[in-house]
């Protein structure tokens, strides 16, 4: 009898050698990092090998959305300052709102967004959508203009308009996936906009119909551009999910495919 219990006691044991060695065989070196460190210390109880396998389970999760990534989706475009975009760009087009125009893939995604706020009683509002490189010219000199007048040398001028306006073709809102979205009772485009209830709950929500707050406050020194939260951008209800739950900003994320 006590050899039988003996046997039972060693069975757990063999089990998670076993499941160690086939992990050891398929996964990457980060998994096998863990399983090495688990390995070296003593025997673990059910609990523990349940945590340990949760903990693996997690690590190829996130090795998986990079590798699945598919960074040359249409949604997925990234266009800034150093991607911009070609001098042929011409989206296809469809009205959304009061005049307003978005990239007809994505154009009935913008509309639900904006409809499912205004259901709970928000005040949702487009005040800019696609905009051709023209006018992306004139609002970039105008800020220029509004830079220098606050004593700024054409240089620094120009610098510091690029963080608050994008350069012509090099600006989402030229690629036609991005819209400014602000309440009908509180449409500065300006920091306080963040607290409000409109920007909150698009924050909250935006990425159940394919969007990201695009410019979040913390990524500055990444994306280059001030902190925007009207902003919103498509790219898709996946890889929006992903961003927003893990509060990243396209860069990053586009960096995990690579």
């Amino acid at each position: 009898m006590k050899r039988f219990f003996h046997y039972l006691i060693l069975i757990p044991m063999v089990a998670l050698l076993v499941f160690m060695i086939i992990l050891l065989t398929t996964h990457s070196k980060e998994v096998q990092a863990v399983l090495d460190t688990i390995a070296e210390s003593e025997p673990v109880s059910w609990e523990e090998t349940a945590q340990i396998k949760e903990t693996i389970l997690i690590s190829e999760a996130e090795t998986e959305v990079g590798l699945e990534i598919p960074k040359d989706a249409w949604y997925l475009r990234l266009v800034n300052e150093n991607n911009p975009l070609p001098d042929d760009y011409a989206p296809t087009l469809s009205e959304v709102y009061e005049g307003y125009e978005f990239d007809s893939r994505a154009a009935e995604y913008l509309i639900a967004m904006i409809e499912a706020g205004n259901r709970e009683g928000l005040q949702l509002k487009i005040c800019s959508a696609y905009r051709t490189v023209e006018k992306q010219s004139v609002l970039f000199e105008e800020q220029i203009a509004q830079q220098r007048a606050e004593g700024l040398s054409e240089a620094e001028a120009i610098s510091e308009a690029k963080r608050a306006v994008a350069y012509p073709g090099r600006s989402e809102h030229n690629l036609g996936l991005a819209a400014d979205i602000v309440a009908k009772n509180y449409q500065m485009l300006e920091d306080e906009f963040g607290d409000t209830e409109e920007a909150i709950w698009l924050k909250e929500h935006c990425a159940e119909y394919g969007f990201i707050l695009r410019y979040p406050k913390d990524k500055t020194e990444i994306t280059q551009v001030i902190y925007e939260p009207w902003h919103f951008r498509y790219v898709g209800v996946e890889a929006a999910t992903y961003i927003m739950e893990n509060e990243l900003c396209l860069e990053e994320y586009l960096d995990l495919a690579e």
